[in-house]
């Protein structure tokens, strides 16, 4: 069961604002702490429309994800937005991968972090149909359970995304690897958002650790480094640049 926010919720004079993250908008792991998230959450629930998950509904999702996963002594996670350039767990190593049946999309409704309520921003996630490439981090196995820990800290504070077992191909060989993947029942699923209306959102969009677009760059950075220099947010990210006047 979910726990939902209150429209009737008291709020104080002032404007309660997310716990600081880097000056740099970069995830630490050292920011992924039950105690960190219980601050966030506390923030969260004063805003409308947010559904929040309990710690213990939390860890059920790992410790059931966990159990049924095939090969603990392989464990790759696949990631296609901030978890290629800013993965903050301990990884032994990182390949290209390539993932079917889902595609990357900005369909999340984004109002910490990169946006908020009065300028909301959209948020990158895996929507069912086509692939993606991305990264694929391998965990060492000693290293699973503290870094599961906090990939769920991080991915699944509210109900915006559901993590999946996927295939994933590396290199010409198949693995199975853990991605978080849209929730389409959250209020957080914004679905097909429009063209000009997700530009006009990502180039407006601010929060606490950034801008809207900066996530929109370094993501793009990413992908043509993988020599993949064309595409659909390579046509959003050239509006949103020349909405905001952004130099490449």
């Amino acid at each position: 069961m979910t726990r939902k926010s209150s429209n009737t919720t008291k709020r104080s004079n002032k404007t309660r604002r997310l716990p600081a993250f880097s000056d740099d908008g970069i995830l630490k792991r050292e920011h992924f702490t039950p105690a960190f998230i219980d601050r966030l959450e506390r923030h969260v629930a004063t805003l409308p429309n947010y559904s929040l998950i309990t710690h213990e509904e939390r860890e059920l999702s790992r410790r059931t994800f966990l159990d049924s996963f095939p090969n603990k002594k392989a464990f790759w996670v696949f990631g296609y937005g901030s978890l290629m350039w800013n993965p903050a767990i301990h990884v032994a190593e990182s390949s290209r991968a390539r993932l079917f049946g889902y595609h990357r999309a900005f369909c999340l409704h984004l109002v910490i972090g990169r946006g908020g309520p009065k300028n909301p921003g959209l948020m990158l996630g895996l929507d069912s149909g086509g692939s993606c490439i991305g990264i694929a981090h391998r965990i060492a196995p000693k290293h699973v359970e503290s870094e599961t820990e906090i990939l769920w800290l991080r991915e699944m504070i509210g109900s915006g995304y559901v993590p999946r077992q996927v295939s994933l191909n590396i290199d010409g060989r198949r693995v199975v690897g853990l991605t978080f993947v849209a929730n389409r029942t959250s209020k957080r699923f914004a679905g097909c958002v429009p063209f000009t209306k997700a530009v006009r959102r990502i180039a407006k969009a601010e929060g606490d650790i950034g801008t809207n677009r900066d996530y929109l760059y370094r993501t793009i950075a990413h992908l043509n480094e993988f020599g993949l220099r064309e595409g659909p947010l390579h046509e959003l990210e050239r509006a949103v640049r020349e909405r905001t006047g952004d130099k490449d």
